[in-house]
């Protein structure tokens, strides 16, 4: 059994249209062939947007990279054909016939590797904002969000409190 660490992301190539029918075949097969532990996630990535049609506000999903499905999986043969021979696949994304990988920086960017931060702050804990537009501010923690990985402060402007959502990354604990 190969371990996680192994795994890399790759890119698959599509017919138009099919990226959510490509996802549920090879997710079909993973199941039925016990593949778990070698084929560990399938991706479509999505974006929820809002549309304004003759006035009228609609929720609409689209797909960020249309033709392409993105697997988290250790390359091997088994793995390889598994994906390579399902049906509206054309392929790899990668030179020649070798899936080349994701690298760390491509995986930031598309927001599937983030980097989780844990702050050592309560809500009334006072923090110095380190970057940013509001850099060097000084407040007081009003909310802590770690999903988002912001916290709210109260910032004065003109003479009144407003509250800014500052990244984890952008403040140090005084």
């Amino acid at each position: 059994m190969a371990d996680a660490e192994s795994a890399k992301w790759y890119v698959v190539h599509t017919y138009s249209g099919y990226e959510n029918k490509v996802k549920a075949d090879i997710e079909k097969t993973i199941e039925n062939r016990k593949l778990q532990d070698q084929i560990l996630e399938v991706s479509v990535p999505v974006e929820e947007s809002i549309e304004v049609k003759n006035g009228v506000q609609k929720a609409v999903t689209r797909k960020l990279f249309p033709g392409y499905v993105l697997l988290n999986m250790i390359m091997n043969d088994a793995t390889w054909y598994v994906v390579r021979n399902t049906r509206g696949v054309t392929g790899f994304v990668g030179p020649g016939s070798k899936p080349v990988p994701l690298s760390d920086d491509e995986m930031k960017y598309l927001g599937i590797n983030k980097e989780t931060i844990v702050i050592d702050a309560e809500v009334g804990d006072m923090v110095e904002v380190t970057a940013g537009a509001w850099e060097g501010t000084v407040g007081s923690i009003k909310a802590i969000n770690p999903s988002k990985q912001t916290i709210t402060i109260d910032v004065e402007i003109f003479g009144r409190a407003t509250s800014v959502e500052i990244a984890f990354a952008d403040i140090k604990k005084l």
